[in-house]
């Protein structure tokens, strides 16, 4: 197997929450694996997460951010595990996400031709990315009361960037037992060793 550089980016908030632990399992397999392996926990950076002018003026992006970028551009695979609330990512992710995706790192828009401003190209093409995505629904049902709510993420921030995207639904985990929480950790550092 090819050994990876992996970038683990842990959505949640709460540095104590389910998807960190999991993130850990995965990243224990990993690292087992040989692929060389770099995390970042959401609730450990310092940011402020609004992009109070969008692209009409450029806001200086925080140590943290620049470091993210860094971690991005490094990786071959992108790993993120976060919950869904109210159907989405929580609001902070989305924040990181607005202040570091930005042109001219995740993306340029064409600056000639009939569709000047309107077409783009990814830059960070090459890259794969799987997504963990935490809920306290069946994955099943979620998607029939609510439809796809990955599709922020999986098409509207990595593949509008170039990263070909995969998303696995984990859930429910509400009421997860002691046991059924170790069973999944265990399938999170079987990922982790394959890279997947």
């Amino acid at each position: 197997m090819k050994k990876k550089k992996v970038f683990v980016l842990v959505g949640h908030p709460d540095n104590e929450s389910l998807s960190a632990k999991f993130a850990t399992s995965y990243v224990h397999g990993a690292e087992e694996a040989g692929h060389d392996v770099r995390r970042t926990n959401l609730g450990e950076l310092s940011f402020d997460p609004i992009l109070h002018r969008g692209y009409k003026a450029q806001q200086p992006l925080e140590p943290d951010l620049l470091t993210m970028q860094e971690d991005i551009l490094w990786c071959d695979h992108f790993v993120i595990l976060y919950p869904t609330w109210f159907s989405t990512m929580p609001a902070l992710l989305k924040g990181l996400f607005d202040r570091i995706w930005l042109p001219g790192f995740a993306f340029q828009f064409r600056k000639e031709g009939i569709f000047k401003d309107k077409l783009w190209r990814g830059l960070l093409k090459g890259r794969t990315a799987r997504v963990f995505v935490l809920s306290d629904s069946p994955p099943i049902l979620a998607r029939l009361i609510f439809g796809d709510t990955t599709n922020e993420i999986r098409k509207g921030i990595l593949w509008f960037s170039g990263i070909r995207a995969r998303v696995k639904k984990v859930g429910p985990v509400k009421f997860l037992t002691p046991r059924r929480t170790e069973r999944w950790k265990r399938r999170f550092h079987r990922w982790g060793k394959h890279g997947w």
